[in-house]
């Protein structure tokens, strides 16, 4: 078994750890390791924006979760895919780039007892990374790693959806962040000239690589975190146990450890080395570090539930990729243009509006495509539609991850409990009602939208509940699982500073430690959670520094 020292240790090359991992090794005194459990993103279908289809349930780049039976999915499990590379999920995901809304800054702020989280206060960090296609101004950041462009390709049928969506008391817009998101709009992306912009490329190539103070170990996935007792009785964490293959390898930390792997591996992680519910650790022969009962509470997603609508007389994906010569072109329009459908992000159009008035925020997010299939994964139909995919921005259900063993190569127990709430099934029939409102706009009527799924026999609540549990899917989105809170909550696991509530030198700066779900993606609010944590690990730094002077 080797030993290595390190100022600071990373655990996670994801949206977060990525980031870190950059601003922690421009002090060149200070040496930083970042460990990933996966490959280099060296495969060719990372970078390609249709590549996703490659890479969520592939073992190459996809951790390949699956989630335990839903109860409110009517007892469907549903495949869950994490990155498992460099870059995390922003190299498998929708490259979507959403902030969310002020208000769910705001909440953060009220939750935690911190202004440094409320909207005003987190802008900064959304722009300090941002490198915007059009410029500065007081919302956009222009010049930073985080690429932002508008896409690269547009469609009849979702220009008629847009129309479609305004004349449904939708407005038009063309930017979703900027404090509120409502509005229907092509959303922007995190492209560079029609290629996938992921974190790898942002924060660690060049930079990092060309840093004698920086070291990356790639297939390597911690088994445990490290601690020592300190003469208070307090805890310390000091490093990790990694495996790299073939051997245990001893990393320790002389400042502090950061745990960024994401809203699933980060409370694995905690739960593995003793700190979660005690309860649960014993239960697998754990020794208990700390007694933290929300670790691995809270879990959050947004759930999307995809209406199907035949049309005719527009082109779709369905029809153009149904043929050897439709593929051809578009593969040849890629490679001369970079642009055409293998430029496409998942979803291209959004649209955020209320369930009902009684909303005074924008509740429902839209992703539309001009495409249409059984489920991820499955073939396209033979017939041209259109998905209107419809999620609830604000879910009230709560699941969990909890470890099944206390060995680190197994998959934890993902139950997100979706719409197990009264209050969800029923956003979620409101939901479906408002898809059929735009549907049924004049905007669309040329194109004669048949609703295929759900289908127009389900009217009530009861009913639409049900199917939305028939057909939903995830978006991808866990949260909360490791949430920061304020000093009387119980179920925080971290402070506002995102530092481990109990335990010395250690940090969780990823997606899990969100209190409540952003309105919208969530890789970009990681990414400005991880910026603002840099900041405060650099000013303890300094001041730990100037104390010692």
């Amino acid at each position: 078994m080797s030993d290595t020292s390190f100022d600071y240790i990373i655990i996670g090359a994801g949206t977060a750890g990525s980031l870190m991992a950059n601003r922690l090794s421009a002090d060149k005194r200070k040496r930083v390791l970042l460990i990933e459990a996966g490959r280099k993103d060296d495969y060719h279908w990372i970078h390609i924006p249709v590549g996703y289809l490659y890479c969520i349930g592939n073992p190459r780049t996809d951790w390949l979760y699956s989630t335990e039976p839903d109860a409110g999915l009517n007892g469907r499990t549903l495949r869950y895919p994490r990155g498992k590379t460099l870059g995390g999920c922003s190299s498998i995901n929708g490259m979507i780039y959403m902030r969310g809304q002020s208000r769910d800054y705001e909440q953060w702020a009220a939750l935690t007892g911190d202004d440094g989280w409320r909207w005003q206060n987190v802008l900064p960090a959304f722009k300090k990374h941002e490198d915007f296609y059009l410029g500065a101004d007081e919302m956009h950041g222009a010049g930073g790693e985080w690429r932002v462009e508008k896409q690269r390709l547009r469609w009849d049928i979702l220009d008629a959806f847009a129309e479609a969506a305004a004349q449904a008391d939708v407005p038009h817009t063309t930017d979703f962040n900027r404090g509120s998101n409502e509005g229907v709009g092509y959303f922007q992306v995190n492209q560079k000239n029609g290629w996938r912009w992921n974190t790898a490329k942002a924060f660690l190539r060049p930079t990092c690589y060309g840093r004698p103070n920086f070291e990356l170990w790639t297939g390597a996935q911690v088994s445990r975190l490290l601690f020592e007792t300190l003469p208070d009785g307090t805890r310390r964490c000091t490093g990790a146990e990694v495996w790299n293959g073939s051997e245990m390898t001893t990393a320790h930390a002389t400042r502090e450890v950061i745990l960024s792997a994401g809203a699933i591996g980060s409370p694995q992680i905690l739960q593995l080395s003793g700190i979660g519910p005690a309860e649960l650790l014993r239960q697998h022969g754990i020794d208990v570090v700390r007694d933290a009962p929300g670790v691995g509470a809270n879990l959050q997603d947004h759930l999307q539930i995809r209406a199907v609508y035949k049309i005719d007389g527009a082109p779709t994906l369905n029809v153009l990729a149904s043929s050897m010569v439709g593929k051809a072109k578009i593969g040849l329009e890629y490679l001369l243009k970079r642009s055409g459908p293998m430029s496409m992000a998942p979803s291209q159009l959004g649209a955020f509006t209320r369930s009902s008035p009684d909303h005074e925020w924008p509740n429902l997010q839209y992703h539309v495509q001009p495409l249409s299939l059984d489920a991820f994964g499955d073939p396209l139909h033979s017939f041209p539609a259109f998905t209107a995919s419809v999620c609830n921005l604000n879910p009230t259900s709560r699941g969990s991850v909890r470890i099944k063993s206390k060995r680190f190569e197994d998959a934890p127990a993902i139950a997100p409990n979706y719409l197990s709430t009264d209050e969800d099934r029923k956003v979620a029939a409101d939901s479906l009602r408002v898809t059929r409102r735009i549907a049924s706009q004049p905007a669309l009527a040329k194109y004669k939208p048949q609703e295929w799924k759900p289908g127009v026999q389900y009217q009530t609540d009861e009913d639409l509940a049900r199917l939305a549990g028939d057909i939903a899917t995830t978006i991808f989105h866990p949260v909360g699982t490791t949430k920061m809170g304020a000093d009387g909550d119980p179920m925080a696991v971290l402070d506002s500073r995102l530092r481990v509530r109990g335990v010395q030198g250690l940090r969780v700066v990823d997606a899990g430690a969100m209190p409540t779900i952003t309105s919208g993606n969530t890789n970009s609010p990681t990414l400005m959670m991880a910026e603002k944590a840099a900041g405060w690990i650099l000013e303890d730094n300094n001041s730990c520094s100037s104390d010692s002077r």
